[in-house]
């Protein structure tokens, strides 16, 4: 049954190539309609010669293998399991090419983004949500049902959630329990999660007596906890670890060939990879679950900001890969200038874009975008402010880098995937 899936897996991946290139796609060149993802990939065009139109997202060929490498070598050092979010990008074939690099399987949000990620050939699915609607309850027991290799865990952090879980999956006639690990909460006034640990045993009690569910292990997201620092960070997941022993020597773990811990978002997985390395032994070996996902493509913003590799410099440096270009379209007075790329194409949610290079209209030269700014997003225009040096003329390109990785993706069904020359080696589908 594995083999098969793997077969049918890499059919679907090799299918997208033979997708037409058409009106659907934004900034692919216009006279490359009608031809194959793959023909267009296979003629090897330059971004800026090519025929591309801006607005173009650009993800960079060698920083993305950079980053997938670096994070494989980091979860092996310290003796974790990667799940990478995969809402981050929703690209397949970065799953697979995340899978290749040494990940366990994917973390996934949602319905939708499973059935995507199954239509794919993943075999391994960690729902970092509770999952209580029928309809998707009904395909996951199918699913399960219909391949026995087929591994899926979701959190519960709720007895009425548990109640709806077994009510739906006992309608669907499951053969297969479903994996489930409690969610303990972040501290009051965080996201989803139980908000003690008395609760959490209410809702393992509750799990027990559910015969389509099998409690597997515990979870959560530290990057909810309220006012988050190293110490406050690491206070929650010592309450996360204690959990998951207390579970333990509670037997409520009885019977399985692998107890399952996770947590990790992309800016505090340095402060898991320490809190999991002090579990103690358990009655099974523990599956130390690692779950961040924007480490992808990382950015030049929030988690260039945030993410670990800045207070542990000796393990190494995420690369940003996304590069966002846009065209001057209109340069009305001295200080200000306006590109055709807005809310529609660049992420803005946590910060604004970053001018990082010109490419001169005139010459194809590439220059620091010194003294250019973004101050303001519309629609389908960039507001930009020139001080001193900030020379732009219209039809000059702006790269710019770009914050979030999570709304950079979902922007754009098809990303060209390039070269530092320039040269597109290929695109990414994502499938939002």
């Amino acid at each position: 049954m594995a083999a098969d899936n793997a077969v049918n897996a890499a059919e679907r991946l090799r299918d997208l190539a033979h997708e037409r290139v058409d009106h659907r796609f934004k900034g692919l060149p216009p006279d490359a309609e009608g031809m194959t993802v793959g023909e267009l990939a296979a003629e090897r065009r330059n971004l800026f010669t090519g025929g591309f139109t801006t607005p173009v997202l650009a993800l960079s060929a060698e920083h993305l293998e950079h980053n997938l490498a670096l994070m494989e070598t980091y979860a092996t050092r310290h003796g974790l399991s990667f799940a990478p979010h995969g809402k981050t990008s929703m690209a397949p074939q970065l799953f697979q090419r995340q899978i290749e690099h040494g990940a366990w399987g994917i973390t996934l949000a949602v319905p939708h983004q499973a059935r995507v990620a199954r239509a794919f050939g993943i075999q391994r699915i960690f729902l970092a949500n509770e999952l209580v609607d029928a309809p998707a309850l009904h395909w996951l027991a199918g699913e399960l049902d219909a391949d026995p290799d087929f591994r899926f865990i979701c959190y519960v952090d709720s007895v009425r959630g548990v109640e709806l879980m077994d009510a739906a999956l006992s309608e669907a006639g499951a053969s297969r329990p479903v994996d489930v690990v409690v969610e303990l909460g972040a501290g009051d006034g965080a996201r989803t999660g139980v908000r003690t640990e008395a609760e959490c045993f209410d809702i393992a009690n509750a799990v027990a007596a559910a015969d389509t569910l099998r409690l597997v292990g515990v979870a959560g997201y530290e990057g909810e906890v309220p006012n988050a620092s190293p110490e406050t960070v690491g206070a929650w997941l010592r309450r996360l670890t204690a959990l998951l022993v207390d579970f333990d020597k509670a037997s409520r773990f009885a019977d399985l060939d692998e107890i399952v811990v996770s947590a990790g978002g992309s800016a505090w997985f340095d402060a898991v990879a320490e809190a999991f390395s002090e579990i103690p032994e358990l009655s099974a070996p523990v599956r130390k679950l690692l779950r961040s996902g924007a480490y992808v493509s990382h950015d030049d913003g929030h988690y260039k900001h945030l993410t670990p590799f800045n207070r542990v410099p000796e393990e190494g440096a995420l690369h940003p890969a996304f590069r966002l270009w846009a065209q001057v379209v209109s340069r009305p007075t001295p200080h200000q200038a306006f590109t055709n790329a807005g809310k529609r194409d660049a992420a803005y949610d946590l910060d604004l874009p970053e001018a990082q290079v010109v490419r001169d209209a005139r010459t194809g030269e590439i220059r620091a975008a010194t003294g250019v700014s973004v101050t303001g997003l519309s629609d389908q225009h960039g507001w930009l402010r020139t001080e001193g040096g900030g020379d732009l003329a219209v039809g000059d390109w702006l790269g710019m880098g770009l914050s979030h990785p999570c709304t950079s993706f979902d922007k754009w069904q098809l990303i060209p995937l390039v070269e530092a020359d320039g040269t597109v080696v290929d695109f990414v589908r994502t499938f939002f």
